[in-house]
């Protein structure tokens, strides 16, 4: 190779050589420029995303803070529906009453009352009321209202009947002793027109049943047919049937008995049996005299035997009124038995370490212990309940979390079929027969018998 030769092909391939260079240059340039392109982006989607993570952590701890305002807005208003319910169970049972209504056309009062006049009307109304009463469960708690609807006719069917001696003074005195001895007892008479103490009789009971104070219905009818379709249509909704019963005094006609009412009967104060009426030649002057104290005696043929025999035993009379007493005349206080609220019966004592209780319930806001989680846990709602779940309670702070708990009514109460059921299915806070609790959320009938209240319910 020679000199000349060999400076050329140096030449030649510096050349080649920086022409390589120079497109490395330029490749490192622009990489070096798009790098900075990147980066530039990169950084601005970054300051982009922690400023979106700055507000969504706002509206987090925003939504957060709402959740735990309408959490505690939820509590207070289920707290004054709780109030509320239970003041409108209260005013429904405030006045709770039995109503007895009589046909006194046909359901008769027996001889040795009508035949002692003001006397013996005053001693029918206690009577009457009596037997209503011991058919009662809480008859110190409820009004008896008693009203009998006769007709003119039906007061001279009083002066005719068979071995009867009474005078029209006799069923006047009769007739107001009924009404002085009750304030709640009346004995009307509408004038001629029998069809109307059937639309009055039908009328009143209309109202009585729309009424929720009106416990049960005692509707004297069982000797006029025309009541039949009136009964079937009444015990059609199975709540007025079970609010109802028939008083029977001689044997109840088919159209009543088909009916399938419930029927009781006050032998002791209610002629059983089917009256006869005299000739009106017969009748006695109205200044005749009577024995005080003649007693009734039934037709030929006819006997309180006889008419047992045909007649099978009313059935007993459905709640509120309890099983029947037979007897009427005496009075027989049952035996006191503990107290057995209903089918869940009484939930189990706890027994409770008092300093610890209170300590429990100085816990506030988010730092409550979940009673769901620490008693038949875990919590369903995981980190989305507002109350403590990270603490480690002791058995005796186990025990105060569950009473805390019991303070709140079961909402299925005596039907509730929960067998870990946190919730209270009678009152816990009844200490010697006082409810000890200012703001006690459970009703009157999930107290013991006779428990007094520190705040009216």
């Amino acid at each position: 190779m020679t000199m000349g030769g060999g400076m050329m092909d140096f030449l030649s391939r510096y050349r080649e050589y920086e022409v390589q260079r120079n497109t490395t240059h330029d490749f490192i340039k622009d990489l070096m420029i798009y790098a900075e392109h990147v980066e530039s982006t990169l950084r601005k989607e970054n300051n982009a995303l922690r400023q979106q993570l700055r507000d969504l952590q706002l509206d987090l701890d925003d939504a957060s803070k709402s959740r735990r305002e309408l959490q505690q807005r939820l509590r207070d208003v289920e707290a004054r529906m709780g109030f509320v319910t239970q003041d409108n169970d209260q005013l429904k049972n405030r006045n709770a009453y039995v109503l007895v209504l009589i046909d006194g056309d046909g359901l008769l009062f027996k001889e040795n009352f009508l035949s002692q006049g003001l006397e013996g009307g005053k001693r029918a109304a206690k009577e009457l009321r009596r037997a209503v009463a011991d058919h009662c469960p809480h008859a110190d708690q409820t009004e008896i209202i008693a009203k009998i609807i006769c007709s003119a006719s039906g007061s001279n069917k009083l002066l005719k009947l068979d071995n009867s001696n009474n005078t029209e003074a006799n069923l006047r005195d009769f007739i107001a002793g009924f009404n002085q001895a009750k304030g709640c007892f009346d004995f009307i008479d509408l004038g001629h027109g029998e069809e109307r103490v059937d639309y009055k009789v039908k009328d009143i009971t209309r109202f009585h049943l729309r009424n929720y104070n009106c416990k049960h219905l005692l509707l004297g009818v069982s000797h006029d047919a025309s009541y039949g379709p009136f009964l079937e249509e009444l015990i059609g909704d199975g709540d007025s049937r079970e609010r109802i019963t028939v008083l029977e005094g001689w044997p109840a006609v088919r159209d009543i008995t088909s009916t399938g009412v419930h029927m009781m009967s006050f032998k002791n104060i209610f002629r059983s049996e089917k009256p006869v009426e005299r000739p009106t030649s017969s009748l006695p002057s109205a200044r005749a005299s009577t024995p005080s104290s003649a007693p009734a005696i039934a037709p030929p043929g006819i006997s309180y035997a006889t008419v047992t025999q045909k007649v099978s035993p009313p059935p007993q009379l459905t709640l509120p009124l309890a099983p029947k007493n037979t007897n009427t005349a005496v009075r027989v206080k049952p035996r006191p038995v503990p107290w057995n609220p209903g089918p869940r019966g009484l939930d189990p004592p706890i027994p409770i370490n008092p300093t610890v209780l209170e300590n429990i319930k100085k816990r506030k806001d988010s730092s409550k212990l979940c009673n769901n989680h620490y008693l038949r846990g875990p919590c369903t709602k995981g980190d989305e309940c507002c109350f403590e779940h990270n603490y480690n309670p002791s058995k005796d702070e186990k025990h105060a979390i569950a009473l805390l708990a019991r303070l709140n009514p079961c909402t299925n109460g005596q039907e509730c079929e929960v067998e870990n059921c946190i919730y209270g299915h009678h009152c816990p806070s009844v200490i010697n027969g006082i409810c000890t609790h200012p703001f006690c959320k459970f009703r009157v009938e999930e107290h013991p018998p006779g428990t007094t209240f520190k705040t009216p319910k």
